[in-house]
């Protein structure tokens, strides 16, 4: 781990997890480019690491997940580090405060995170007008939308709408969120009559094919639901969807489970969906204990088309990317591939 970093996580991890995460963010969107310098910059040749997620190209095969930018006040920032795209959020219409604190613990023995944060945001317009602002430097930007708390199961196809309209024109792609844990009824809407009930809702909008859209799922699905899952992405030319969202595990305490503690269960449901989406035209993207290289290449190679990591990226810093990129390098060495576009397109031959 690189010295500034270390630094850095000594001081943030010496306060509550909650209150060193806003700070961090707070830092960033206010020094990006001397932020940079802890965290690492993206100075990749261009196209040799780039990968195809759906229509979208992105620079580096993985991405930031959704949670640690929450109102997107720090695109600037990540937007100058390898990550090849940027996901945030999760956005609601309206600014809610979330679940009562405290609500976000580091469980570090186990290299993972606990929280219960309840889509805490400050809004659609705030998000919007950060991201209007924002300098992406060519990376591709998710938005992840969710519902209010207060929005009864029934009129979520509605907020989805609104949240629909409002970033469609200024996102890269979306994200429909159906499976955090924190938000009480929202994992309801990942049964298969709610989902329709939501994409028919979006398929009124002007936009709706023409941005990109996934569905992000729980990893606490039974795997039987994933054929459901497939087939309503298919029936809604849904570009992909991403697997997985945190975990319930009651004896670690209230809240969604991030990291380490997540990875099995996380990459055994990703390994069944590729199994299950195989032959349609869905893009998957991994993300859900992801902690190295390995992580990823396996992924990959298993038919995925781009990860995500919060978590690691939390503990490790910029290790964790440079680690991936190195670990790439070396594949495109091994099999003589001028990129990894190249090298992917023959993932029968890989190891």
């Amino acid at each position: 781990m690189s010295w500034p970093y270390q630094l850095f996580k000594n001081v943030a991890f010496g306060l509550d997890a909650e209150k060193a995460h806003n700070l961090s963010i707070k830092f960033l969107s206010m020094f990006p480019n001397m932020a940079s310098e802890i965290f690492g910059r993206d100075n990749l040749e261009k196209d040799l690491l780039s990968c195809q997620v759906g229509p979208m190209k992105w620079s580096f095969p993985v991405g930031l997940a959704a949670g640690l930018d929450k109102n997107a006040e720090a695109i600037d920032f990540f937007a100058q580090t390898l990550f090849g795209a940027i996901e945030v959020g999760t956005v609601t219409p309206l600014a809610q405060e979330g679940n009562p604190k405290p609500r976000m613990f580091r469980l570090k023995d186990e290299l993972s995170l606990l929280n219960r944060m309840g889509f805490n945001n400050h809004g659609m317009d705030e998000a919007y007008q950060n991201i209007v602002s924002s300098n992406r430097n060519s990376k591709m930007l998710g938005v992840n939308l969710g519902k209010n708390k207060v929005t009864a199961e029934e009129d979520a196809p509605n907020d989805y709408s609104k949240l629909f309209k409002k970033f469609s024109r200024i996102a890269d792609y979306l994200v429909v969120n159906v499976s955090s844990p924190n938000t009480p009824g929202l994992r309801d809407l990942q049964n298969i009559e709610s989902l329709k009930l939501i994409f028919e809702e979006l398929k009124k909008c002007d936009q709706f094919g023409e941005v990109p859209l996934f569905l992000k799922i729980s990893p606490d699905l039974s795997v039987d639901d994933l054929d459901g899952i497939v087939q309503v992405g298919s029936d809604f030319n849904l570009t992909g969807i991403i697997a997985t969202n945190t975990t319930i595990m009651p004896e670690k305490g209230q809240g969604g489970i991030s990291g380490v503690l997540l990875k099995e269960k996380s990459k055994m449901m990703r390994s069944e969906l590729l199994k299950r989406s195989r032959g349609s035209d869905l893009s998957i993207i991994g993300v859900g204990g992801i902690d190295c290289f390995q992580d990823v290449w396996d992924f990959l190679i298993e038919g995925g088309d781009a990860a995500q990591i919060y978590t690691s990226f939390i503990y490790q810093g910029p290790e964790i990317l440079k680690n991936i990129e190195k670990g790439l390098k070396q594949k495109l060495n091994q099999y003589q591939a001028k990129n990894l576009q190249e090298m992917l397109a023959n993932r029968d031959q890989l190891k």
